[in-house]
């Protein structure tokens, strides 16, 4: 069995990734199984946790997992790791005093519990005591009932998540009231058009991009760059030292460095330690996303057999979230980094094949398994195939992103 997963996160109050909600899914031809959710929830989770690993998907996270009535009643959550996982009682089960005593049972070994979709009603009450997180939609209750509920939940040392945060205001607000995590995608859109200040040194990776864009490479020119900065000659040389990278050879020099990766995988480090020094000041998930998202359409491009000179794909998924990193419009950016064209039509949201790609890989990160269907069959690429390339993709990043942090 293949399992199709999802992540989304969730954040504290400084912006940081506390944990990972994790989204499963079952089957080729019909992205929603035809089968009870219980079943659905037990075969994937199983799949996956013992294929990929659920700490590879959170980065060493907390995963959040939903459980629906007969997972509960038959203890399946017992068979993860209690420190890693939040058990999530989903708000469409059916509640009874067997359903409240599995749960408790499950919280007596170690496991917290989380109530999705929290809705004020008296079939809950039970739940109080041995609940550790309580997640509302903020959508579905009204703001001053929520702001009434927070010091009477806060009284039993829960944990509140907001979820459907979709504006930095929003999350300002639930921040203010006293929630402690929030959920949403408020991160991906910048609130407010602002220039952030460009010194030199990000200039110098402003250009560090553009060069990465340009069809033929001058080598010169970027060793020039690097050699003046030995932080980054640092991480250019722990970056090909990575053992996703580079599995026999030490690199000693910068010359052997640039030389053994070669003008692809040049272009492609170029973009990522430029793209992580603009990140600095922002939250690391913006950074880890962009990271998913370059390998994910880089991937789909070569399935597609796409010329990845320059690597479109790659920087593509790698740029995808520079609007919010720089807290500036996307079209504005793009007319300083002359990337190709069809990469900035892409990030503009004009439709072609990356456009594509960026808008599959977005529906993977909603679980949005319709529409990764849609994509698979307009370019004849098999479901399984796609989300091995987003599963590939986390992995990477995961290793990436140890590569380029500040020394």
């Amino acid at each position: 069995m293949f399992a199709y997963v999802a992540r989304q996160p969730i954040f504290d109050d400084k912006r940081e990734v506390y944990a990972y909600e994790i989204l499963f899914r079952d089957g080729e031809d019909n992205c929603f199984p035809d089968i009870p959710p219980d079943e659905a929830t037990s075969k994937i989770l199983t799949s996956t946790h013992l294929s990929l690993g659920i700490e590879e998907i959170t980065n060493g996270k907390l995963a959040f997992i939903n459980f629906h009535r007969d997972t509960l009643m038959y203890r399946f959550p017992t068979s993860l790791d209690p420190s890693a996982v939040v058990i999530e009682v989903v708000e469409t089960v059916d509640v009874d005093e067997q359903l409240v005593a599995a749960c408790k049972h499950i919280r007596g070994l170690g496991y917290p519990i989380a109530l999705d979709d929290y809705d004020n009603t008296g079939r809950w009450e039970p739940f109080i005591p041995f609940t550790s997180v309580i997640k509302f939609d903020i959508t579905t209750l009204d703001i001053e009932v929520i702001r009434e509920l927070v010091p009477k939940l806060k009284q039993h040392r829960v944990k509140l998540v907001a979820e459907k945060i979709e504006t930095y205001e929003q999350f300002e607000t639930f921040k203010e009231m006293g929630f402690d995590f929030f959920q949403g995608y408020f991160l991906a859109r910048p609130e407010i058009v602002r220039h952030r200040k460009l010194g030199a040194s990000k200039l110098t990776m402003l250009e560090l991009i553009s060069a990465s864009s340009s069809r033929e490479l001058d080598f010169d020119k970027i060793s020039s760059i690097i050699e003046r900065d030995p932080a980054l000659t640092y991480l250019l040389l722990r970056f090909i030292n990575n053992p996703l990278t580079n599995k026999r050879n030490k690199i000693s020099s910068l010359k052997h460095a640039l030389n053994y990766m070669g003008e692809v995988e040049v272009k492609k480090f170029i973009a990522l330690l430029a793209l992580a020094n603009l990140n600095e000041g922002q939250p690391s998930e913006l950074l880890q996303m962009s990271l998913v998202r370059a390998k994910f359409c880089e991937l789909v491009s070569i399935a597609l057999k796409e010329q990845e000179n320059p690597p479109t794909g790659f920087l593509t998924g790698l740029l995808s979230m520079m609007d919010a990193m720089m807290e500036q419009d996307m079209e504005e950016l793009m007319d300083k980094v002359p990337v190709s064209d069809n990469v900035k039509d892409a990030l503009c949201g004009r439709q072609n094949l990356l456009f594509d790609c960026l808008s599959a890989v977005q529906h993977l990160e909603h679980a949005n398994w319709v529409g990764i269907k849609r994509f698979a069959a307009k370019y004849k690429l098999k479901q399984p195939m796609i989300h091995h390339f987003y599963n590939e993709g986390i992995k990477w990043a995961k290793a990436m992103h140890s590569s380029v942090k500040n020394p």
